[in-house]
């Protein structure tokens, strides 16, 4: 059973609004590197994703990926990375029992090296395309493989098919989760084309109240409220634009359907402030 769930954010970075929405303004926005504290009666402090940390510097001085960085300006101040907002709370690093990640974006998985006893829960197959990625491939895929711990794939608790469920009663258009712990609170979801083989979490807690971390699957609440999509620059950051689109459209459905869950946004300023 969740018994409590936290929103944080380690660091923003920041774009002119239109780039993620169309007809947005051409004001640099920020865009919190948001992660979530899900804490479990039975299987101890859980993450969802990691927000940026300081090597996200370390690993962009050198060509190509300095591009990154100049392309997405990044800021973060001392002490704002995932391991201190949590020290801050009085949460030690050594206490976070798994990390579940949403997709390889380096804004979602700086942090992975500052837990040294977290278990890794992410989509193996969406991995196993990009980790072999270097130079411009990795780049293209906002992927920084000097992010990923050396012993990542033996800490790594696999997603099999026996923990496959439906949900298309909780959460439709959405049909088939995977039930991290067989006990229904913590169930991954695809969402697929924003990033290869991105995941969200649908979370119930203790009092019943259900949240759908839905990662990148859109940068701000309008765009799967009222379907306004990002500009067509943003495309070239897409996995499969396709596929963006047909999970855009589940999250616009479920939330016309079931406005009772809260949909939670890696990145979004607004919807963070109601966090």
């Amino acid at each position: 059973m969740i018994s409590n769930i936290e929103f944080f954010y380690a660091g923003y970075c920041t774009h002119p609004e239109w780039t993620v929405l169309r007809g947005g303004n051409f004001r640099n926005a920020r865009f919190p590197a948001g992660f979530s504290l899900i804490q479990h009666s039975k299987f101890g402090n859980i993450l969802f994703d990691t927000g940026y940390s300081e090597k996200f510097y370390a690993e962009t001085t050198t060509f190509p990926f300095n591009i990154y960085a100049k392309i997405t300006p990044v800021y973060l101040r001392p002490g704002e990375s995932a391991k201190k907002v949590l020290q801050e709370r009085g949460i030690d690093s050594g206490s976070i029992k798994y990390i579940i990640i949403s997709h390889f974006h380096a804004d979602h998985i700086c942090g992975l090296r500052d837990f040294d006893n977290a278990r890794f829960v992410y989509s193996q197959p969406g991995y196993a395309l990009l980790k072999r990625k270097a130079g411009f491939g990795a780049l293209k895929s906002a992927f920084l493989s000097g992010l990923i711990p050396a012993d990542f794939e033996g800490r790594t608790l696999a997603i099999t098919n026996e923990g496959k469920i439906n949900i298309s009663s909780q959460v439709a258009p959405f049909t088939e989760g995977y039930d991290l712990f067989g006990e229904g609170s913590i169930v991954l979801v695809d969402l697929p084309g924003h990033a290869a083989g991105q995941m969200g979490a649908l979370l119930t807690d203790k009092d019943n109240a259900r949240y759908f971390l839905i990662a990148d699957a859109a940068w701000k609440s309008a765009t799967y409220q009222k379907l306004r999509l990002p500009s067509r620059i943003a495309d070239v950051i897409l996995h499969d634009k396709k596929k963006y689109l047909e999970t855009l459209g589940k999250i616009n459905q479920l939330h016309i359907n079931n406005p009772a869950i809260k949909i939670v946004l890696s990145h979004c300023a607004e919807s963070w402030k109601d966090l």
